[in-house]
């Protein structure tokens, strides 16, 4: 999916924007390269959203990025993948220590680690690419935030 550089508002792949009609094609394309006042286009600073939680929180708190709904998307998802990412550890470390369930977080251990390892790294390159990679209950949760 794609967003009108004027305004904001979603729209689909080589479509005009309904609201502004202003969008063209190659201005919708162009939105996830957009540079920022920090010279940061919203592509890169999207995918520097999920290094950590500090960038996303502080592409939240400058002006021109937490303009940019693509940027804020972004942002919102990584702090919600962290939460949820910590959540299930923690739940891990509980199970872990309950008598006979104990060993089968020896095992779930590197599993989770590797799964989660390989989302984030989805998450990272769909963002450089400029899309909105939605996680199912996350995605809409940030995508919900991003649009406030």
């Amino acid at each position: 999916m794609a967003f009108c550089p004027t305004c904001g508002t979603q729209i689909a792949d080589g479509a005009s924007c309904p609201k502004c009609a202003g969008a063209t094609a190659q201005s919708v394309s162009a939105t996830a390269t957009a540079p920022g006042a920090a010279g940061l286009t919203d592509n890169v600073a999207g995918a520097l959203a999920y290094v950590t939680i500090i960038p996303a929180i502080v592409f939240l708190v400058l002006e021109p990025f937490n303009k940019k709904r693509f940027v804020r998307f972004h942002s919102f998802q990584c702090l919600f993948f962290a939460a949820a990412w910590t959540v299930l550890w923690i739940g891990l470390a509980f199970i872990g220590h309950i008598p006979f369930l104990g060993w089968a977080t020896v095992l779930l251990w590197p599993l989770v680690s590797l799964a989660g390892f390989v989302i984030w790294l989805i998450l990272v390159l769909k963002a450089y690419q400029g899309k909105m990679f939605k996680l199912p209950v996350i995605g809409d949760m940030a995508e919900q935030q991003a649009g406030s």
